[in-house]
């Protein structure tokens, strides 16, 4: 019995020392790495609801069309779409609170940014715009459309569904007591640290069918999670409700009046299922794109803006 105590002892003090590396590394990396980004300069804010909210825009003429992005992204992950869009349409995408470089408020519920859209649809007095829904701006745009249907002309469901994430995140307190600092905050930053961690995200995301991404474009990808208070407000939203419409609101969609299209790369494993998304809101059959993965508005733009553009024209009003 004394051996197996020394033992135990001997065990319980090579753990402690173990730890104290750790956490004296991980301290260490934390006070080194700091310093936060500064925005980019020119940025456009615009008040939406309780929110300052960075946007832009493009275009002079056509139907208005709302981009909203899904997480991790920004206004930036739509620059190979705009230019195509623009030439025949007034187009805006802006930031969604909690990414990119919009004031950071909670709750990340989808009832806030809904919110949030339908007061950047009043700022910007925009009249029936078609909403475009990226992966988690489905969800978005799809509450939006159904809290004031009379403010949107149309939607698009470009890869995702709108539902919650199946099986659901993980409890608030196993968050709250594995996931804590100074770890999580090292964690964090090793991965906006490394080029190739971050490279092997995205390709996978695009199923490979995306360019490379050179090191100043990661950059832009990353630069928003290095800016005051993005740590914090990204913690905020791990372990909650994925934002998302439960599936039986989801449905009341189909006697919606509002325009409807679904649109997923055929190799897209993120987005849910295309073509139960169609059926789930009462849009014609879902455009699948071949070989395409869950980020066709960098790798199809063409595709994607020409599926755009047929909403459009049927969320016109006709004469």
């Amino acid at each position: 019995m004394k051996r197996l105590v020394r033992v135990l002892r001997r065990i319980f003090v090579v753990l402690v020392a173990i730890w104290l590396v750790i956490t004296g590394a991980s301290l260490t990396y934390n006070f080194a790495t700091r310093e936060r980004a500064e925005p980019p300069p020119g940025l456009r804010f615009v008040q939406t609801a309780d929110l300052q909210t960075r946007y832009d825009s493009w275009g002079t003429t056509g139907t208005p069309i709302v981009l909203v992005h899904g997480a991790a992204e920004s206004v930036e992950s739509w620059s190979a779409l705009v230019p195509v869009l623009a030439r025949t349409h007034r187009v805006y995408a802006y930031d969604i609170t909690g990414y990119g470089y919009s004031e950071r408020k909670a709750p990340y519920t989808i009832e806030h940014l809904a919110a949030q859209l339908l007061g950047f649809i009043d700022a910007m007095k925009l009249t029936k715009p078609v909403l475009v829904g990226h992966s988690l701006g489905a969800g978005v745009v799809a509450e939006a459309a159904l809290e004031q249907p009379a403010k949107v002309g149309g939607i698009m469901f470009l890869d995702g569904d709108g539902l919650p994430i199946p099986g659901g995140g993980p409890p608030r307190a196993v968050v709250d007591t594995l996931i804590v600092d100074p770890y999580r905050t090292s964690a964090l930053r090793l991965v906006l640290g490394s080029d190739s961690l971050i490279r092997n995200i995205y390709n996978d995301a695009c199923a490979d069918r995306c360019a490379p991404l050179t090191h100043d474009e990661i950059q832009v990808w990353t630069r928003p999670f290095r800016q005051e208070g993005a740590e914090k407000a990204l913690w905020q939203m791990v372990g909650r409700d994925f934002p998302s419409v439960q599936p039986e609101r989801l449905a009341l969609l189909k006697n919606s009046p509002v325009a409807k299209a679904v649109l997923f790369g055929a190799l897209d494993n993120q987005g849910g299922s295309a073509e139960q998304t169609a059926t789930r809101v009462g849009a014609p059959p879902p455009t699948i794109l071949p070989n395409q993965g869950h980020l066709t508005l960098i790798s199809a733009p063409v595709e994607v803006a020409a599926a755009i553009e047929e909403l459009a024209a049927r969320s016109q009003p006709t004469r």
